[in-house]
């Protein structure tokens, strides 16, 4: 069966990269050093104008937990609603309740709302309670993939609990390894697993072109370099589906 590789993208560069690397989608995000939150409009707009393969967007308020107030989930709810009418392929969520379950209604609501989209429930599942009645409801909710890590700091690291989820999953829902994905892992980590789609990031640093820098001013997190970026490497990519290919 023909390997999937889904690129994680934080930039319409990133996209285009990715696209030119190989891949077969894009999860394109903003802040990826949060984990991901919802991209605006104009780059959602642009992304699906310029890619000619599957176009996914993370639908994600803020970063933190994955416990949202009604105010977050009816963003969450306006912003599915745009992917949708932007032709997306699909959105990837997640969402959880105080006590550590699938927030099952909510999900189920939101999948309802992305109608013909593909749905994918993010690694919010990696911080769940019981991963078995996780799926259970993942599934149940109407979400069609799971992108998780196995609950491990890493998908190598996770790959017994991946292809035990991809087991009682069957033919319901496909179970994508994700966090810690490289060209050198790859194969081993398929072969342990099982699965069929892959979901990595494929990054390397991108030098900001200003000459002039003011030093002791800074506009984000402190001790972070405003002037270096990580953008998705298409050589990267290539490794990766390279990888796949040999398998």
């Amino acid at each position: 069966m023909s390997k999937i590789l889904e690129i994680c993208a934080g930039s319409l560069a990133s996209c285009i990269a990715a696209q030119e690397g190989g891949a077969q989608r894009v999860e394109l995000c903003d802040n990826l050093g949060e984990g991901g939150t919802t991209p605006s409009y104009g780059t959602l707009a642009m992304a699906r104008g310029k890619l000619g393969i599957k176009l996914h967007a993370i639908i994600r308020p803020r970063g933190g937990d994955f416990l949202y107030s009604t105010l977050e989930f009816d963003a969450m709810a306006h912003d599915v609603e745009v992917c949708r009418s932007l032709g997306l392929d699909g959105v990837v969520l997640g969402l959880l309740t105080a006590d550590g379950d699938v927030d099952a209604a909510r999900t189920r609501e939101l999948a309802a709302l992305a109608g013909p989209m593909a749905v994918t429930f993010h690694r919010a599942f990696d911080l769940a309670r019981d991963p078995r009645r996780a799926l259970e409801d993942v599934i149940a909710a109407g979400c069609t993939r799971l992108l998780s890590s196995g609950q491990a700091p890493s998908a190598p690291q996770g790959a017994a609990l991946l292809s035990s989820l991809r087991e009682q999953a069957g033919a319901r829902l496909t179970v994508m390894p994700g966090a810690g994905v490289r060209a050198g892992n790859i194969a081993e980590l398929a072969a342990a697993s099982g699965c069929v789609e892959f979901h990595a990031s494929a990054r390397g640093m991108a030098e900001s072109g200003m000459r002039y820098r003011r030093g002791g001013v800074g506009m984000g997190v402190p001790g972070v370099d405003e002037y270096a970026r990580q953008e998705t490497s298409a050589a990267l990519v290539r490794e990766l589906r390279d990888a796949l290919d040999r398998l």
